[in-house]
Protein backbone atom coordinates (compact mmCIF):
# COMPACT_ATOMS: atom_id res chain seq x y z
CA UNK A 1 0.00 0.00 0.00
CA UNK A 2 1.43 3.36 -1.03
CA UNK A 3 0.81 6.38 1.20
CA UNK A 4 0.42 9.88 -0.10
CA UNK A 5 3.38 12.10 0.63
CA UNK A 6 3.27 14.61 3.49
CA UNK A 7 3.20 18.31 2.55
CA UNK A 8 6.84 18.58 3.51
CA UNK A 9 7.58 15.41 1.56
CA UNK A 10 5.99 16.85 -1.57
CA UNK A 11 8.07 20.00 -1.17
CA UNK A 12 11.20 17.92 -0.73
CA UNK A 13 10.64 15.83 -3.89
CA UNK A 14 11.86 18.68 -6.00
CA UNK A 15 14.89 18.95 -3.70
CA UNK A 16 15.50 15.22 -3.15
CA UNK A 17 19.06 14.42 -2.28
CA UNK A 18 20.97 12.30 -4.79
CA UNK A 19 20.66 8.54 -4.26
CA UNK A 20 17.47 8.77 -2.20
CA UNK A 21 13.96 8.05 -3.37
CA UNK A 22 10.75 9.96 -2.80
CA UNK A 23 9.49 7.11 -0.60
CA UNK A 24 12.59 7.44 1.59
CA UNK A 25 11.94 11.19 1.84
CA UNK A 26 8.33 10.61 2.85
CA UNK A 27 9.32 8.09 5.51
CA UNK A 28 12.11 10.22 6.94
CA UNK A 29 10.11 13.46 6.90
CA UNK A 30 6.95 11.81 8.20
CA UNK A 31 8.86 10.46 11.20
CA UNK A 32 10.63 13.79 11.72
CA UNK A 33 7.40 15.82 11.70
CA UNK A 34 5.53 13.29 13.83
CA UNK A 35 8.22 13.19 16.52
CA UNK A 36 9.57 16.78 16.45
CA UNK A 37 7.37 18.98 14.23
CA UNK A 38 5.05 20.47 16.86
CA UNK A 39 7.87 21.21 19.30
CA UNK A 40 10.03 22.79 16.59
CA UNK A 41 7.14 24.90 15.30
CA UNK A 42 6.37 26.21 18.79
CA UNK A 43 10.03 26.97 19.44
CA UNK A 44 10.43 28.80 16.13
CA UNK A 45 7.21 30.78 16.66
CA UNK A 46 8.40 31.91 20.11
CA UNK A 47 11.72 33.05 18.67
CA UNK A 48 9.85 34.90 15.90
CA UNK A 49 7.47 36.70 18.26
CA UNK A 50 4.48 34.59 17.25
CA UNK A 51 4.96 34.78 13.46
CA UNK A 52 3.56 31.31 12.69
CA UNK A 53 3.91 31.62 8.92
CA UNK A 54 7.61 32.36 9.11
CA UNK A 55 7.98 29.65 11.79
CA UNK A 56 6.47 27.10 9.38
CA UNK A 57 8.99 28.17 6.74
CA UNK A 58 11.82 27.76 9.25
CA UNK A 59 10.65 24.25 10.26
CA UNK A 60 10.39 23.24 6.62
CA UNK A 61 13.95 24.43 6.01
CA UNK A 62 15.10 22.48 9.08
CA UNK A 63 13.39 19.38 7.72
CA UNK A 64 15.15 19.82 4.38
CA UNK A 65 18.54 20.21 6.07
CA UNK A 66 17.87 17.13 8.17
CA UNK A 67 16.92 15.22 5.01
CA UNK A 68 20.20 16.24 3.43
CA UNK A 69 21.93 14.52 6.37
CA UNK A 70 19.48 11.59 6.55
CA UNK A 71 22.32 9.04 6.50
CA UNK A 72 23.64 10.45 9.80
CA UNK A 73 20.34 11.29 11.55
CA UNK A 74 17.59 9.18 13.09
CA UNK A 75 14.31 11.16 13.17
CA UNK A 76 12.65 8.67 15.55
CA UNK A 77 14.83 9.53 18.58
CA UNK A 78 14.96 12.50 20.91
CA UNK A 79 18.75 12.55 20.50
CA UNK A 80 18.16 14.53 17.29
CA UNK A 81 16.41 17.42 19.07
CA UNK A 82 19.48 19.42 20.17
CA UNK A 83 20.68 19.51 16.56
CA UNK A 84 17.19 20.47 15.30
CA UNK A 85 16.84 23.25 17.90
CA UNK A 86 20.28 24.59 16.97
CA UNK A 87 19.34 24.71 13.29
CA UNK A 88 16.04 26.48 14.11
CA UNK A 89 17.88 29.00 16.29
CA UNK A 90 20.50 29.69 13.60
CA UNK A 91 17.85 30.15 10.91
CA UNK A 92 15.90 32.57 13.12
CA UNK A 93 19.10 34.53 13.75
CA UNK A 94 19.57 34.71 9.96
CA UNK A 95 16.00 36.05 9.62
CA UNK A 96 16.68 38.76 12.21
CA UNK A 97 19.96 39.70 10.52
CA UNK A 98 18.33 39.95 7.11
CA UNK A 99 15.64 42.26 8.53
CA UNK A 100 18.34 44.55 9.93
CA UNK A 101 20.27 44.50 6.67
CA UNK A 102 17.40 45.85 4.58
CA UNK A 103 15.17 48.85 5.19
CA UNK A 104 11.95 48.30 7.08
CA UNK A 105 8.76 47.99 5.11
CA UNK A 106 6.24 50.69 5.92
CA UNK A 107 2.47 50.54 5.74
CA UNK A 108 0.55 53.57 4.54
CA UNK A 109 -0.65 54.01 8.14
CA UNK A 110 2.99 54.29 9.31
CA UNK A 111 3.82 57.15 6.96
CA UNK A 112 3.26 60.49 8.67
CA UNK A 113 1.13 63.04 6.85
CA UNK A 114 3.03 65.60 4.85
CA UNK A 115 4.01 68.59 6.95
CA UNK A 116 3.89 70.83 3.90
CA UNK A 117 0.40 71.21 2.45
CA UNK A 118 0.52 70.76 -1.29
CA UNK A 119 -2.98 72.03 -2.06
CA UNK A 120 -4.04 68.93 -3.98
CA UNK A 121 -6.81 68.04 -1.52
CA UNK A 122 -8.12 71.58 -1.54
CA UNK A 123 -8.10 71.75 -5.35
CA UNK A 124 -9.89 68.41 -5.69
CA UNK A 125 -12.48 69.39 -3.09
CA UNK A 126 -13.07 72.66 -4.90
CA UNK A 127 -13.61 70.84 -8.20
CA UNK A 128 -16.12 68.45 -6.59
CA UNK A 129 -18.03 71.34 -4.99
CA UNK A 130 -18.12 73.31 -8.26
CA UNK A 131 -19.43 70.26 -10.14
CA UNK A 132 -22.12 69.71 -7.50
CA UNK A 133 -23.08 73.42 -7.63
CA UNK A 134 -23.51 73.23 -11.41
CA UNK A 135 -26.18 70.56 -10.94
CA UNK A 136 -28.29 72.81 -8.70
CA UNK A 137 -31.25 74.74 -10.03
CA UNK A 138 -30.15 78.29 -10.99
CA UNK A 139 -32.24 79.96 -8.24
CA UNK A 140 -30.72 77.60 -5.61
CA UNK A 141 -27.18 78.25 -6.82
CA UNK A 142 -27.83 82.02 -6.85
CA UNK A 143 -28.96 82.04 -3.21
CA UNK A 144 -25.94 79.98 -2.08
CA UNK A 145 -23.53 82.29 -3.89
CA UNK A 146 -25.03 85.42 -2.33
CA UNK A 147 -25.23 84.09 1.22
CA UNK A 148 -22.19 81.82 1.54
CA UNK A 149 -19.68 83.13 -0.98
CA UNK A 150 -20.49 86.85 -0.89
CA UNK A 151 -21.38 86.88 2.81
CA UNK A 152 -24.71 88.64 2.45
CA UNK A 153 -27.52 88.28 4.96
CA UNK A 154 -30.93 86.81 4.08
CA UNK A 155 -32.62 90.27 3.98
CA UNK A 156 -29.82 91.69 1.77
CA UNK A 157 -30.09 88.72 -0.58
CA UNK A 158 -33.90 89.03 -0.67
CA UNK A 159 -33.65 92.73 -1.58
CA UNK A 160 -31.05 92.10 -4.33
CA UNK A 161 -33.05 89.24 -5.85
CA UNK A 162 -36.37 91.01 -5.46
CA UNK A 163 -38.03 88.17 -3.53
CA UNK A 164 -39.40 87.97 0.03
CA UNK A 165 -36.94 86.90 2.81
CA UNK A 166 -39.02 83.75 3.45
CA UNK A 167 -38.40 82.67 -0.16
CA UNK A 168 -34.65 83.16 0.28
CA UNK A 169 -34.77 81.13 3.49
CA UNK A 170 -36.72 78.32 1.77
CA UNK A 171 -34.36 78.32 -1.21
CA UNK A 172 -31.36 78.18 1.14
CA UNK A 173 -32.80 75.13 2.88
CA UNK A 174 -33.50 73.26 -0.36
CA UNK A 175 -30.21 74.38 -1.96
CA UNK A 176 -28.06 73.18 0.94
CA UNK A 177 -29.93 69.87 1.00
CA UNK A 178 -29.44 69.36 -2.75
CA UNK A 179 -25.77 70.36 -2.48
CA UNK A 180 -25.22 67.90 0.38
CA UNK A 181 -26.75 65.09 -1.67
CA UNK A 182 -24.62 66.03 -4.68
CA UNK A 183 -21.44 66.00 -2.58
CA UNK A 184 -22.34 62.70 -0.92
CA UNK A 185 -22.95 61.09 -4.31
CA UNK A 186 -19.41 62.12 -5.28
CA UNK A 187 -17.88 60.61 -2.16
CA UNK A 188 -17.37 63.90 -0.35
CA UNK A 189 -19.22 63.99 2.93
CA UNK A 190 -20.72 67.35 3.67
CA UNK A 191 -21.14 68.55 7.24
Amino acid sequence: METSPTPAGRAMHSRTAPGRSAQQADGFLGALYERHGTVLLGFAARLLDGDWHRAEDIVQEVAFRAWQRADDLDPTTNALRPWLFTVVRNLVIDVHRSRKARPLEADAADIPPSSVPDGVDRTLTRQVVVAAMRELAPYHREVLVHVYYMGRSLPQTAKLLGVPPGTVKSRMYHATRALREGLNSRGLTAA
